[in-house]
């Protein structure tokens, strides 16, 4: 039975293992796992890249805003019937109902993902806080997923783990200050269309290859004891002997 101060770890523990996050504990690395699947690429990319090509065709703030808000509202929906898990569709209408009140509010369309920008603004503090107080993120992620607990932040003997988590948080750190660097001249210059192919191509797949190498950072290498378990249980080579038909 688990006590009261256990309860949140373990509910953050799973809330990890639902996640995106899972492929990090993985023994073979999924890019479709990493994505969501087809159906949750699609849920993520489609309503940022109708903005794009309504707002291309239009060049008015209305069209794209209306249509990339029916098109989440229509995914969500979709799995509201189904009654599959709506968390992602759910997070990606948020997500464009505050882009379409944002730019509403302003009248200007490349507002429509200020929000966006706030995030990964907000993860680069934070994942780069996370490395300064020696809290890499990526440590604690895989520690929560494997159930191993945090000795690897003072454990002389774990050092090689610590370094390795370390450099995996910098890839995450990498991949938040790109997006800004790419992404924050493009809002300031006011070109809608190039920001958002921009978000679409430094989103998805973007995110897939930062997720598959941290994966090769944190995986564990296979023991000498696992090595010799292996090779102990393969079958013996067959050797066949052709002195007997000379």
């Amino acid at each position: 039975m688990s006590t009261p101060h256990e309860e949140p770890a373990e509910a953050v523990r799973e809330a990890a293992a639902r996640s995106k996050f899972r492929q990090l504990n993985a023994e073979q690395y999924s890019v479709k796992e990493a994505i969501g699947g087809v159906r949750g690429m699609v849920e993520s990319v489609l309503p940022g890249a109708v903005f794009v090509v309504a707002f291309i065709i239009t060049r008015d703030l209305m069209p794209p805003l209306i249509a990339s808000l029916s098109v989440a509202a229509v995914l969500t929906l979709v799995r509201l019937i189904q009654r599959t898990p709506v968390s992602q569709a759910l997070s990606g209408l948020v997500g464009v109902a505050i882009g379409v009140v944002w730019a509403l509010v302003t009248g200007e369309p490349e507002d429509f993902f200020v929000m966006g920008l706030v995030i990964n603004a907000a993860y680069l503090l934070a994942v780069l806080l996370s490395i300064l107080v020696r809290w890499p993120v990526v440590g604690v992620v895989v520690a929560l997923l494997r159930g191993d607990g945090f000795a690897w932040r003072t454990d002389p003997e774990q050092s090689l783990r610590r370094r390795r988590f370390t450099q995996a948080t910098w890839v995450w750190v990498g991949m938040f200050a790109l997006r800004l660097a790419v992404q924050v001249p493009l809002y300031l210059s006011a070109a809608v269309a190039w920001l958002g192919t921009a978000r679409l191509a430094m989103g998805i797949p973007l995110w897939a290859l930062v997720l598959y190498l941290t994966w090769l950072l944190v995986r564990e290498p296979a023991t000498p004891e696992a090595t010799e378990s292996a090779a102990a249980t393969e079958p013996a080579p067959v050797i066949i002997d052709d002195s007997s038909r000379d």
